[in-house]
């Protein structure tokens, strides 16, 4: 597609050990023609392009203004993930990203990335989410007071009825080839938390509203949780009584409108090993048509040497309104969403089971305020750049907006 060869500058930086291996390791140098292509993209204006070699954890950034160019590169297994600006055949200037797995082995090897257009929405946006819970004083693990914190980052009034919070099926720090692979198109997911539209509010532009799992104040003087108490919704499951739950009657229920967990069960991973997206039907979907065309059957080759079948249902990248990945350093292989919804990953914590994650959130980077005096967040759909990893939770005083 590219014809011109530019220079490019580059980077190293060492990360965390990596438990996962593949067995292709070698420091010899090799050559890469790296290209890059997509749909209507016509010129490559910049592109940031980062290579995590899976055996050490080692991260080769390039900056690369041209496809294809040329670099050096250790032999290795790698993931790539390129975030950047193109320009389209209509001579557009936009947001561009992708990534790639790759085994490089030869001593001069071309790799192409795929890019696909960042999609950007004009409706909420992914503020914070708290997922790792808290120690008790006896150091003990409490899992209740977690929630979503969603954002009205434009400048008009928004509904919440109808919004979709949904949880990945795949794990970042797994790296299966699952058949088909549909993440370019779809978001696999485990889990759908939906607030009905009769229960929807008008949130003002730098408004938020909060999805708590219990609706009350869990901060107690044994247990340095949260006061939740002011939540907006709440999803508390009353179905399995071993939780020993309660539903708070002054604050309304969302609705889980699909669990893969026992007892219809909407948790989340307390190492926020996952990806989190909020979207909504378009007209004429409903949870039953969902729920009744969406399913996605999928297999993969097992250690074992078998084949694993597994189900699980799909959303459509083009519903999504948002989305975050959150793994952890040590252990991240890829992302569960597409490099247009999400290029990069945030988290809590930098190894497996970080003890330091305990009381910590993910939260959104502010970039500046609106008009109204309220907060503006950064949204570039790379969390690695627009969240603040190990974030002190912005309800340390309970939910004042």
């Amino acid at each position: 597609m590219f014809l011109a060869i530019a220079g490019l500058t580059f980077t190293t930086v060492a990360c965390s050990d990596d438990d996962n291996t593949n067995g292709v390791v070698d420091n010899t140098p090799a050559k890469v023609s790296l290209t890059f292509t997509g749909d209507n993209i016509a010129e490559i204006k910049s592109m940031k392009v980062d290579f995590k070699e899976i055996n050490t954890g080692i991260v080769t950034t390039k900056d690369i203004t041209a496809s294809p160019s040329e670099l050096d590169l250790k032999k290795g297994s790698y993931t790539a993930t390129a975030n950047g600006t193109v320009k389209l055949t209509t001579g557009e200037e936009i947001e561009a990203a992708g990534t790639v797995a790759f085994d490089l082995t030869q001593n001069a090897q071309n790799v192409t990335i795929k890019l696909s257009i960042k999609n950007f929405s004009e409706d909420f946006i992914i503020e914070e989410v708290f997922f790792t819970g808290v120690r008790t004083l006896e150091n003990k693990i409490y899992t209740s007071g977690r929630y979503f914190k969603l954002t009205n980052n434009t400048n008009k009034v928004l509904n919440t009825g109808g919004l979709i919070v949904f949880k990945s099926e795949f794990l970042p720090s797994t790296n299966n080839t699952n058949t088909p692979e549909i993440r370019n198109t779809h978001f696999a997911v485990n889990g759908a938390l939906m607030i009905p539209a009769t229960l929807g509010k008008d949130v003002q532009p730098g408004d938020f509203v909060v999805i708590a799992d219990m609706a009350m104040n869990h901060k107690t003087t044994n247990i340095p949780a949260y006061d939740l108490s002011n939540a907006d919704y709440e999803f508390p499951n009353l179905d399995n009584p071993s939780l020993g739950q309660v539903d708070n009657p002054a604050v309304p229920n969302a609705t889980v409108i699909y669990s893969s967990a026992n007892y219809n069960m909407y948790f989340l991973h307390n190492r926020g090993l996952e990806s989190y997206a909020i979207a909504r039907f378009p007209a004429n979907e409903t949870t039953e048509t969902w729920l009744a065309n969406y399913k996605y059957d999928y297999e993969y080759p097992n250690q074992a040497g078998n084949i694993t079948k597994k189900s699980a249902y799909k959303v459509p990248n083009s519903w999504i309104l948002d989305g975050v990945n959150s793994a952890v350093d040590a252990t991240w292989l890829r992302n569960p969403l597409d490099a247009s919804i999400d290029s990069g990953f945030t988290g809590c914590g930098t190894i497996d089971s970080d003890p330091e994650r305990y009381g910590k959130t993910i939260r959104r980077k502010v970039i500046g305020t609106m008009e109204n005096g309220k907060p503006m967040y950064k949204d570039t759909n790379n969390s690695t750049e627009d969240f603040k990893k190990m974030s002190a939770s912005s309800f340390a005083n309970g939910i004042v907006h």
